[in-house]
């Protein structure tokens, strides 16, 4: 007899695993597939404080945490990514996986999504370390420093305008010869006097012994190279959401974030989506965690409609 689980999570970052939490919770049993990297992005970041309830803590911490409290509600973990999800004629859903499948009545995607990076030696090396890609999460650890912020659009012009406010200065590094940001946000770094534009420049390494201590600079006209004393730098240019599995099925945007309603639901009928892979999230971990829930809540409406 063919069994037909009530719901499956795929992603095992805050959105996910809260949803699976409150899931449990309302006696209905969700799946949860963990992917390649439990815990998500979050489980990198050195060093959290804007999380309700954890002080500081760390991501490997707080989504460990996580983790323990979803076994804890008996939540059944699987480590495996998906292969592919069909849509029945019966509105129910296959999960196709590692040569296996099941059958599903709802579907969260909490899949999140990734950073851009720029590939260069000392990025990987120092992650965590000086380097990052979230000035909201890690630019409070650098209070009265000297930080590099690289990119030019709006994310950059944001971080930027954020960071002014806790280091001694801030370098913004951009290759092209002007910002691409809304000119709004423009008009108020101009207003500020700790941030220094580094125009027509790419970063070529990341340079330190256990932390970073400089950058090295190359002039994109001149073909000059320079190092740069920095105590931190936030890799700004973008980020790609991991859609890829859904992206035939349901609407997403012009950067391949999904869609969905107020609900959190889909465009496709019982398939829902949470956290950082949404069309307008606001990418921090409280935000996914509460999307997470709602989704949860959302997800016990609709099987009780079914």
């Amino acid at each position: 007899m063919t069994i037909i689980n009530d719901t499956v999570i795929i992603g095992s970052g805050p959105a996910g695993l809260t949803a699976a939490i409150y899931l449990s919770r309302a006696m209905i049993n969700p799946i949860v597939f963990m992917g390649p990297n439990p815990g998500g992005q979050l489980i990198t970041s050195p060093l959290i404080e804007n999380y309700p309830g954890a002080k500081s803590i760390s991501g490997c911490d707080l989504m460990c945490n996580m983790i323990n409290q979803v076994q804890y509600n008996n939540v059944e973990l699987i480590y495996e990514s998906i292969d592919s999800i069909a849509v029945n004629n019966d509105r129910t859903f296959t999960i196709n996986y590692n040569d296996d499948n099941m059958i599903t009545r709802s579907i969260l995607i909490a899949t999140g999504a990734h950073h851009n990076k720029l590939n260069i030696p000392g990025e990987d090396k120092f992650s965590g370390k000086g380097v990052s890609w979230c000035a909201t999460c890690d630019g409070p650890l650098y209070k009265n420093k000297r930080v590099a912020v690289i990119g030019g659009g709006n994310t950059a012009v944001i971080e930027a305008l954020f960071l002014s406010n806790i280091a001694s200065e801030v370098l913004l590094i951009h290759r092209r010869d002007q910002l691409r940001a809304d000119n709004s946000d423009i008009n108020k770094l101009h207003e500020k006097q700790n941030i220094r534009y580094i125009f027509n420049s790419t970063v070529t390494n990341i340079n330190g012994t256990d932390k970073v201590d400089s950058i090295t600079v190359l002039n994109t006209l001149d073909s000059n190279n320079v190092d740069i004393p920095i105590d931190a730098v936030f890799i700004a240019i973008g980020t790609k959401p991991s859609s890829n599995l859904v992206k035939d099925i349901v609407n997403i945007d012009e950067l391949g974030y999904i869609i969905t309603n107020s609900n959190t639901e889909t465009s496709c009928s019982g398939m829902f989506a949470a956290g950082d892979v949404v069309s307008g999230s606001l990418k921090q971990a409280i935000y996914a965690a509460g999307q997470g829930a709602l989704a949860a809540v959302n997800i016990q409406k609709y099987l009780r409609r079914r």
